[in-house]
């Protein structure tokens, strides 16, 4: 990095650097930006990183993220509990609820099976899903992993869980394509795969354990 830059600013540059998809020029614009510019904006959204890295967690039953013992999903009386939606990322339920075509309750794997990357069922919370199955009055589980090598592993094994404890499981799939990643994929398509899931046989599901 070039010697011109100050300590702090290097530091600042260094940090936002972090993000996806920002390399050093994009971080520099960044920083200049805040500094020269909007000097008023970076300090809220230094308080706001500060707060929200203290105090947001993951929701005890969906692990959404949340600043409360349970999400505000998992906390309403309205959503439908014999539905359980399975999703990768806290984007993709917000991609979900914005299709306005579901209305149960997630849980969220935070990521997907893959074994390269050390990732497996331990990392994905599978044993408090499967807890989840046992103990709550589930009666469909709507698999709405990305449609990837990764996502349809990842879909495979919880229809295996799902078969185990005598749940129905379908995957969404209509409307969306090869490879896509739900957080990017407009609200009419996805509410089009809700409507049009498919159930997922529980004999090739099984054949994943």
């Amino acid at each position: 990095m070039s010697q011109g830059y100050s300590p702090l600013l290097r530091q600042l540059i260094n940090a936002l650097q972090c993000l996806p998809g920002v390399g050093m020029k994009s971080a520099q614009r960044m920083a200049f930006h805040l500094l020269h510019r909007d000097r008023e904006g970076a300090t809220h959204l230094a308080k706001a990183l500060e707060q929200a890295s203290r105090e947001i967690t993951h929701c005890e039953r969906c692990r959404m993220l949340t600043e409360h013992a349970l999400c505000s999903l998992c906390a309403s009386d309205r959503r439908d509990g014999t539905q359980l939606c399975v999703v990768e990322m806290p984007a993709d339920v917000i991609a979900i609820e914005q299709s306005a075509a579901y209305q149960g309750l997630y849980f969220v794997l935070m990521g997907h099976l893959s074994p390269i990357d050390g990732i497996g069922p331990g990392e994905l919370g599978i044993e408090l899903l499967e807890r989840r199955l046992q103990e709550e009055d589930i009666a469909e589980v709507v698999l709405a992993t990305s449609v990837t090598v990764e996502g349809d592993a990842t879909a495979q094994l919880i229809a295996s869980l799902a078969a185990r404890n005598r749940i129905k499981a379908s995957r969404i799939a209509y409307g969306v394509p090869m490879g896509g990643e739900l957080e990017f994929i407009d609200s009419g398509t996805l509410s089009r795969a809700l409507s049009g899931r498919r159930e997922i046989e529980a004999a090739a599901a099984e054949d994943t354990l």
